[in-house]
């Protein structure tokens, strides 16, 4: 399929062809063989050599994939699956807990992920209120993938990755949907 470099994740979501797959300029100064590696690709995100890719093209980078062995994020780690799957920290109560971190003034800023210690998008705070295990996650991987694995082992309920990259009030208006859902101890789709 088709490699086209995009400005920003947001462009690239919104192409007319949803098979296409995308890069970002950095990926691409990076990795110029970006529409060889991403060939056999379809709706892929910054992403090289994997295969069935169509199985994941809404997961965003192909992260934490199942179908993909050669993926860089995936296979260039040198820890196994069974060691990054440990290394994943819980956060009980997740999504009240990031609430009450961005309702401080001017905590939230869904422009990037770490702008200071007090100041995150969604995925940085999720990364940040696990500490130390949460920044060696991301470290390892990438703050998208820590954050995605953390919410994952940490709630049933589901915040999609595309939900990282939202203004600050549509974020801000699901962070607080998902607190709700948590305070009355139900799933999306209750």
């Amino acid at each position: 399929m088709a490699t086209k470099i995009y400005k920003n994740y947001s462009d690239f979501l919104e192409r007319e062809n949803i098979k296409e797959n995308g890069v970002s300029e950095e990926f691409a100064l990076e990795y110029p063989n970006y529409e060889v590696d991403n060939i056999t690709n379809e709706g892929c995100w910054n992403c090289r050599y994997c295969s069935s890719c169509r199985y994941c093209s809404s997961c965003s980078d192909c992260r934490d994939c199942r179908y993909c062995s050669s993926c860089r994020y995936c296979s260039d780690k040198n820890k196994n699956k069974g060691d990054l799957e440990a290394s994943i920290p819980t956060l009980e109560n997740i999504h009240q807990r990031i609430l009450e971190a961005v309702s401080v003034p001017e905590a939230l800023d869904m422009g990037d992920w770490h702008t200071c210690d007090i100041t995150h998008c969604r995925a940085g705070w999720v990364v940040h209120l696990a500490g130390e295990q949460g920044y060696e996650l991301e470290e390892l991987t990438s703050t998208l993938f820590a954050a995605m694995q953390i919410y994952k082992k940490s709630s049933e309920i589901k915040v999609s990755p595309t939900r990282f990259f939202e203004t600050n009030e549509v974020a801000m208006e699901d962070i607080k949907r998902c607190a709700e859902l948590e305070k009355n101890n139900r799933r999306v789709g209750e």
